[in-house]
Order: C-alpha cells, then sequence, then structure tokens
C-alpha cells in the first residue's frame, strides 16, 4: 500500500493523544491532518510535549471543527462519555478507531452501571469489533470502526484466553494483581497522591469494583466454554509514570501441568510478534516493556503444582492504548502489523 491515510486525532493533548501523535508521525503509510483538543485550541505542539518535532509547526484545533469529508481515520484519544458522541457525527463517513470505554462493552445496561453514562447511540455498539490483535487478528482485517481494550484488560486477557481457550486453567478462583504508572490516570491525577518532598507513595483502589472488571470479565467469559467465571481484581497505583504489571494466580484443571502453560505461550509467541514470553533468567520488568508495544510474559511455580503465577506487563501507554490502536489499525489497512511501532 503506497498510499497515504489521512488521519486525524482527537484528543491530541493527552497522554495517549500524544503517544499516538509520536508514533503515527513516524508512520510510512499517514498524514496526520488534524490535532484535535476538546478545551485548547490553537496551541503548539512542541510547546505541550518539547519531544514532538513535526514539519510547520502544527497546532491544535478543536474537536468539534473536524470535517470527516477530508479524512480517512480518526483515532479517538477521548475519555469514556465524549467519544460517543463524535461517534454519532462520523460513524459510516469514516474509519474510527476508540481509544475510550464507550465501545467496548456489548451490553448497554452493563456501560451504564460501570460508567454512570447515558449513551447517545447503544444501537451501534455492535458495530465495533474489540481491538484485541493477539486474539482477534482476523477480524480486524478491513475492519471499519474498532474499539481498543483497556490497558489493564490487555495485561490480563492476552495471557489468559489462550489458557481458557485450551482447558488449561480453572475458570474459577483466578485472582488478578495488577501494577500500573500514574499516567493510566490521565493527566488530571493529583501526584501529590504518590510523591512528596520525602518519599514515594503506592496504594491500591477500587478492589473488585474497578470500571474495567466488566470488560474483562465479557472477553474472559467470550472464550471459554465454562458457564462462570471468577476473579477477583485488585489494582495499584505506582509513583512510576509508565508501565503496567499484572500477576495472575490460576489454578491448572486436572491434568494439566505447567509445561501446558510454557507450551501455549510458546505458541501464541510464535504467533505474534510483540509477544515476548521469557523462559530464562532474564527479569520481567518494566524497562522491558517500557516504549514499546511489547507483552513481556514470564510465568512462576507455585509451591502447589496444582496452581500457576503469571506475570504479565505492558506499557500502558503503548500497548494499552496508543500502540494497540495503531497495531489495529495497521491490521485493518492490510499493512505491516509492526508499522511504526517498537518491539
Amino acid at each position: 500500500m503506497s498510499k497515504k491515510v489521512s488521519v486525524a486525532i482527537l484528543g491530541s493533548t493527552g497522554f495517549v493523544g500524544l503517544e499516538l501523535i509520536k508514533i503515527l508521525s513516524k508512520h510510512p503509510n499517514v498524514n496526520i491532518v488534524f490535532f484535535g483538543t476538546e478545551n485548547n485550541p490553537d496551541t503548539l505542539l512542541k510547546d505541550i510535549d518539547p519531544s514532538i518535532h513535526l514539519p510547520n509547526n502544527p497546532t491544535t484545533k478543536l474537536n468539534e471543527t473536524l470535517d470527516p469529508s477530508y479524512v480517512d481515520t480518526v483515532f479517538l484519544a477521548l475519555p469514556h462519555g465524549v467519544s460517543h458522541k463524535y461517534v454519532k457525527s462520523f460513524y459510516d463517513k469514516l474509519q474510527i478507531i476508540d481509544l475510550s470505554a464507550d465501545f467496548r462493552l456489548d451490553d448497554i445496561e452493563t456501560y451504564k452501571i460501570n460508567y454512570d453514562e447515558k449513551h447517545c447511540i447503544p444501537n451501534l455498539l455492535k458495530e465495533f469489533l474489540y481491538g484485541l490483535p493477539e486474539i482477534n487478528k482476523d477480524t480486524l482485517i478491513n475492519a471499519k470502526n474498532i474499539a481498543v481494550p483497556g490497558c489493564y484488560p490487555t495485561s490480563v486477557l492476552i495471557p489468559l484466553i489462550p489458557l481458557l481457550k485450551n482447558n488449561i486453567i480453572n475458570s474459577k478462583n483466578i485472582i488478578i494483581d495488577s501494577k500500573s504508572g500514574y499516567s493510566g490516570a490521565g493527566k488530571k491525577f493529583d501526584l501529590k497522591n504518590i510523591k512528596n518532598a520525602k518519599d514515594f507513595n503506592f496504594f491500591n483502589y477500587n478492589t473488585n469494583s474497578h470500571r474495567h472488571i466488566c470488560e474483562i470479565r465479557q472477553e474472559l467469559k467470550k472464550n471459554t466454554k465454562h458457564s462462570e467465571v471468577l476473579f477477583s481484581f485488585n489494582p495499584h497505583v505506582l509513583p512510576n509514570f509508565r508501565g503496567m504489571m499484572s500477576t495472575i494466580y490460576c489454578d491448572l484443571l486436572q491434568g494439566m501441568t505447567k509445561i501446558d502453560v510454557i507450551n501455549c505461550f510458546n505458541d501464541m509467541a510464535i504467533k505474534n510478534q510483540f509477544i515476548n514470553f521469557l523462559q530464562n533468567d532474564q527479569r520481567a520488568d518494566f524497562f522491558s516493556i517500557q516504549n514499546t508495544n511489547n507483552c513481556v510474559l514470564k510465568i512462576f511455580d507455585h509451591y502447589d503444582s496444582s496452581k500457576v503465577i503469571i506475570v504479565s506487563l505492558i506499557d500502558n501507554l503503548i500497548k494499552g492504548a496508543a500502540g494497540q490502536a495503531v497495531q489495529c489499525f495497521n491490521l485493518s489497512q492490510g499493512l505491516d502489523e509492526s508499522s511504526a511501532l517498537i518491539k
């Protein structure tokens, strides 16, 4: 494909929007023609992030001024409750890649309960594909409308779905302990929560009540024959800016062993270029995934051989958001899946 795709980014001044700019500005098949913002028009991008160097020093424009007739694809790096209002205006006029939660869930009542928002176009929920390439790569080819998964779900679903699909782990009593850099909370996060003059802080929040639980449950249930999927979810905020680690404790089904998990992850790594399965003494840490689109997996022995411990790491801003969105875009456009992405 030699033709360049004209792209608009709405929400271009947030953490995820800025990552999209950095990735797409290096994409050989993309021309970014619109840098949108909700509240800060006529601002030089280099004044928002000095690391961004683009020709002609582009400025931001109000999101609402985008004319979809001049754009092939729009990336919506907007909060939940905002994206769906733009989708209402843009639907069927251009390709939509939404990074909010507005089109991830299949059930409108689940959305209302978890996001406390009225959805202006619930009839379009079924028109968006869930964009997790390691699981549904084939369905993303030629996809018109894509809902990019959340960061926590990405780190959890990549290792768990293959294990459930292959009947290796029990679908009950799964324990998920996740830790994220504070960028996951957005630019409005108060740094006083994690830093003071004396030390750094670290805390869990929304244990078993986090909004991403319904998304994780939905996708796990789609990929298992078991009638129930039961798990606990305990997320934490770290004083790191970027990075995410999910440590997952699972019960193996009768007759399954650690070797079956290894074989499953080996197969996944062979088929997916952004999966890095560590089987040596190499440490799985934030440095190994920061600023990449990779998901690093490692397993550890439990004292009980009928259980397994899995560690899954991603960069929450890239594989958990902007990078995954571009990965989905590449697949949908028939491009090299890794184009403009760092492994």
